[in-house]
């Protein structure tokens, strides 16, 4: 399959998806975000891939919208509109409940739709000079997908502040109010990503990586016996599969395993 805005590549049970518009510093357009939705559906189907890599070719990770796609918006309908912001829509949700773990290696400025990526990915490591940020108030638009995701993961009153200021903060700001996990040299980033990939590929299941990642994405809309009831039919079916037999026999028999 070819892409005319992505590099897709798979090693070592590993598919490392690269934005790849470093000319328009990755910036998004309805091709790229149709490009990108459907590679993360490839790796999800493939069998041979536990772990996905996101990142970007070039200065940015990505700068957010295209600008000749921000001029063709203001043309459309609102059904045209609606259809489009869906699009975007779908991404998101798609990496938000995929299963499997989706990693962000952010190696220069994620801004507005580029820090949307950024929001969803299961795990984020930037470099010190990257810059994250929503700014979309300052254009006259709205962070309306990413809004939804981004209380969850850091909470209300951090999301309004980085929402409504719409001013972009550096990745050490990004790490202390829980965007991303942590701040990695340059020099170092590709190998702290690919460890941590490698680790998640050897050192769990993917079945219990799937099962944890679904218990986070929906413990949030439910109540509290609701979700300890969730959690309890989770642990159960978790219990017959074939990985927790494995797992809690090579404990037991104190045999390593690799997953």
């Amino acid at each position: 399959m070819s892409y005319s805005f992505i590099l897709y590549e798979v090693s070592s049970r590993v598919a490392t998806i690269t934005l790849n518009r470093p000319e328009k510093r990755n910036a998004l357009n309805a091709l790229l975000v149709e490009e990108l939705y459907q590679a993360i559906r490839r790796a999800a189907a493939d069998d041979q891939v536990k772990v996905i890599v996101l990142k970007g070719n070039g200065e940015a990770f990505c700068a957010g919208a295209d600008l000749e796609y921000l001029q063709q918006l203001q043309k459309n309908t609102y059904d045209e509109n609606l259809a489009d912001s869906r699009q975007l829509m779908q991404l998101f949700r798609e990496i938000y409940q995929l299963n499997k773990i989706v990693i962000a290696q952010v190696e220069g400025h994620a801004v507005a739709g580029g820090c949307g990526l950024v929001t969803l990915c299961d795990l984020s490591y930037a470099v010190p000079e990257a810059m994250l940020g929503y700014t979309e108030v300052k254009i006259g638009f709205i962070p309306a997908l990413v809004a939804v995701f981004l209380v969850r993961k850091i909470g209300e009153g951090r999301a309004r502040e980085l929402l409504l200021t719409g001013r972009l903060i550096m990745a050490e700001k990004a790490a202390q109010d829980g965007l991303i996990n942590a701040v990695i040299p340059a020099e170092k980033i590709s190998e702290h990503v690919a460890k941590v990939a490698a680790g998640l590929c050897n050192e769990a299941s993917a079945n219990s990586l799937n099962m944890t990642k679904k218990l986070i994405g929906t413990v949030l809309d439910l109540s509290l016996d609701e979700g300890l009831e969730h959690a309890a039919e989770l642990n159960a079916a978790t219990r017959g599969h074939d990985d927790c037999k494995r797992g809690i026999a090579s404990f037991l028999n104190k045999e390593k395993i690799t997953w």
